[in-house]
């Protein structure tokens, strides 16, 4: 089993080398193959980007200031009048393919400047360096827009780790804060437990000398005042129950809350320091990719 880890380790190495690594931008001067002929023309090779959206610019930059429409057959792409202000100030012909090569993509382009007249090897120096340069430059656009995205998902990633630690630091300072609330709340309740106690126990004591005295009055309206009386001192004593078994409600509520909180904050905790772990891991990452795209930019 050892060789077996050994080797994905190693595999999973190699391949975080290669997300992260950028790749060189080449440009060389080769014949292309056309149909059934072979141009005169330069290959650049654009690494790791999508071939559709490649592709798509492409044309689009082809396009670009002139009514000239690109026309593709099987995979060969053909303008006639393109206008590239840096190659040439005349219309020219572009014939270009674009190949899929494993991690790279490979765009060869003949540009004819005039009937059979191609830039390439015997052409004017200085047409020669503008067109490279301007192969070279839309490679590395899209070089760039692509570790852009790259580097725009990783970002997310480190945006949504940092939201869910704010989540957890949120919910333990409102727990934290609950504590604090059902402790002033027990304190509260238990000093009016306390109160109505004493209320309880003197209310308890007026009704039973009230009684007494009822028991010894002849009927008439002072003994019925007197049952009045009685009812009232009982209806008092029966809220101040009910009320003493509210606060013990509350309280019974506030130390649930309390050990609830209590056995949560150190389950917090520990994922906030898992998260701290990731998010320190991910501005690793992050900062691989920013510098990714530095050197892409200073290609």
């Amino acid at each position: 089993m050892k060789p077996i880890k050994s080797i994905l380790v190693l595999a999973a190495l190699a391949s975080s080398s290669f997300i992260f690594a950028q790749k060189p931008i080449t440009v060389s001067e080769d014949s292309i193959p056309f149909g059934v002929s072979k141009l005169p023309g330069l290959a650049v090779t654009i690494p790791q980007v999508n071939y559709d959206k490649t592709q798509k610019n492409w044309i689009k930059e082809l396009q670009s200031g002139t009514k000239s429409k690109i026309v593709d057959e099987g995979g060969e792409m053909t303008i006639f009048g393109a206008y590239i202000k840096d190659i040439s100030p005349n219309p020219i012909n572009i014939y270009s393919k674009l190949m899929n090569q494993d991690s790279l993509l490979r765009l060869m382009v003949s540009l004819e400047l005039k009937k059979d007249q191609y830039i390439g090897r015997g052409s004017g120096d200085a047409e020669l360096t503008a067109a490279k340069a301007f192969l070279k430059d839309f490679a590395k656009d899209q070089y760039i827009d692509f570790v852009k995205d790259e580097l725009q998902v990783e970002d997310k990633k480190l945006k949504d780790l940092n939201n869910e630690l704010n989540k957890l630091q949120n919910d333990k300072s409102r727990m934290q804060k609950s504590i604090q609330t059902s402790r002033t709340t027990i304190t509260t309740e238990k000093d009016n437990i306390l109160l109505q106690n004493n209320e309880v126990t003197k209310v308890t004591a007026e009704l039973l000398e009230q009684n007494n005295q009822l028991s010894a009055m002849e009927e008439g309206a002072a003994k019925e005042e007197k049952a009045t009386y009685i009812k009232d001192l009982e209806k008092r004593k029966k809220k101040l129950l009910n009320d003493i078994e509210s606060s013990e409600n509350k309280i019974t509520k506030a130390n649930n809350e309390i050990n609830d909180c209590d056995r949560d904050i150190p389950k917090n905790e520990s994922e906030q320091e898992t998260l701290r772990g990731k998010i320190a891991q991910q501005e690793g990452i992050v900062q691989k990719f920013t510098d990714k795209l530095n050197n892409v930019k200073a290609f």
